[in-house]
């Protein structure tokens, strides 16, 4: 396998819309990926060419059921992308209301009295939804600590909370606040060694774009993904969920299918996009190995992008040629230590004594697009142990570049000794 080279990166950043331009500011940076990732030009060709079709699904005619063709093949890559080989897959509204309707439909098929499993990582995307069909269900939600100074919880730390009465858990797949990634094989591990019937639902919004998916390896229940924040559009999530999870009793139409999840007609469009993500990540595979099978291909091109992700954040944190990284920068504190093997496209920082959102104020203006993470309902959970108001939240990927992280340092050197005379 072979790294991202300047001339892939090239051939990379030339198929996604508004890499060096924000079609409102101008020329800028874009380090705002963990808010919404940059769009492939295939989806929104792709977007465009169903929006125009008046036919929907189930109908007896040609374009009908090549909507279902359509929408089956899109099923049967996300399968390959994300190494599903049973259960099913589906879309809805958006990642968090797909978590919603996962968590929703195990806490009211648990026995009453049993437990429910979280951590305090986790988006409030699963710990709000966990927490109040939880107390509905009169079920027990149970809290289990992540640990501050690393910014990740692990699977030792689940073990510790795990009772055979643990009916439902929830697992942040990466955090969208301090980047670092949890080890789900291992906490879905640690859970099913005491709680083995446990049904286990993953947010994996954040993961998806940074590296690899094996649902096959987790031994999970549910996974969702948002995919505006993997390289395509915003308008819709997809779910995974296991042939158990299918078949417990879930809101649906009366007499329609007993693994039926979706309402209504959805957008063919929307699975349609799905497709474009893997032929995306096909391609890469296929410039970064030798590989001629697809899955491996797929898996190429998360090594890939893990490994160039890796090199963006080294350089962010640690300086690139005579350019200081954030280490060396005099009131700079990196959130979750320097360095932390679990993280994964993202830094966060505070600057001392300088409120966040000026200091992204300031970077704005500079045509470097961070975002301000405030100590609000989505991330009080983690800024409030470690007494912050606030951070600043850099996130890249892999088709951002060394040049892009080093006018960012710079940009930000100028600020910090600003505020230092």
């Amino acid at each position: 396998m072979t790294d991202i080279t300047p001339e892939l990166l090239e051939k990379i950043r030339s198929r996604f819309h508004h890499v060096e331009e924000c079609p409102y500011q101008g020329p800028r940076i874009f380090f705002e990926n963990a808010g919404g990732a940059l769009t492939l030009k295939s989806v929104v060709e792709t977007s465009a060419k169903f929006a125009a079709i008046p036919d929907n699904q189930g109908r007896d005619n040609p374009a009908s059921h090549a909507l279902v063709e359509v929408i089956n093949r899109a099923k049967a890559d996300m399968a390959v992308l994300m190494n599903a080989s049973s259960g099913q897959f589906f879309v809805g509204e958006s990642g968090t209301e797909l978590l919603f309707r996962m968590i929703r439909t195990a806490c009211v098929n648990a026995p009453k009295g049993a437990k429910v499993l979280g951590s305090s990582l986790e988006h409030p995307a699963s710990r709000s939804a966990a927490r109040r069909w939880a107390a509905i269900a009169e079920l027990d939600y149970v809290n289990v600590r992540h640990d501050d100074a690393i910014g990740t919880v692990t699977a030792e730390a689940y073990a510790a909370h795990v009772t055979p009465d643990v009916a439902v858990a929830t697992i942040l797949h990466t955090s969208p606040v301090t980047g670092m990634g949890v080890d789900v094989a291992a906490v879905s591990a640690a859970i099913r060694k005491v709680a083995p019937d446990c049904l286990i639902i993953v947010d994996g919004i954040q993961h998806a774009a940074h590296g690899q998916l094996d649902i096959d390896s987790y031994g999970v229940d549910g996974y969702a993904i948002s995919p505006y924040k993997v390289f395509s559009r915003h308008g819709y999530g997809v779910a995974w969920i296991s042939d158990r999870l299918s078949l417990l009793p879930h809101d649906m139409l009366i007499d329609a299918p007993a693994k039926g999840w979706e309402f209504g007609t959805r957008d063919t469009g929307a699975y349609a996009t799905t497709s474009d993500l893997v032929a995306y990540f096909d391609w890469l595979g296929g410039e970064v190995s030798q590989e001629t099978d697809r899955r491996r291909r797929i898996e190429a091109a998360g090594h890939a992008i893990h490994a160039h992700e890796k090199r963006l954040t080294d350089a962010m944190i640690h300086g690139l040629g005579n350019v200081k990284g954030l280490k060396e920068m005099a009131n700079v504190t990196i959130i979750g230590g320097a360095d932390n093997p679990a993280r994964e496209g993202l830094v966060s920082i505070v600057v001392k004594d300088m409120p966040s959102p000026d200091v992204v104020a300031r970077l704005n203006e500079q045509g470097i697009r961070t975002h301000t993470r405030k100590a609000d309902h989505y991330s009080r959970n983690i800024l409030d142990p470690l007494g912050l108001p606030d951070c600043i939240r850099v996130s890249i990927c892999h088709y951002n570049s060394e040049r892009e992280v080093a006018q960012f340092l710079a940009a930000l050197e100028g600020i910090v000794c600003g505020a230092d005379a």
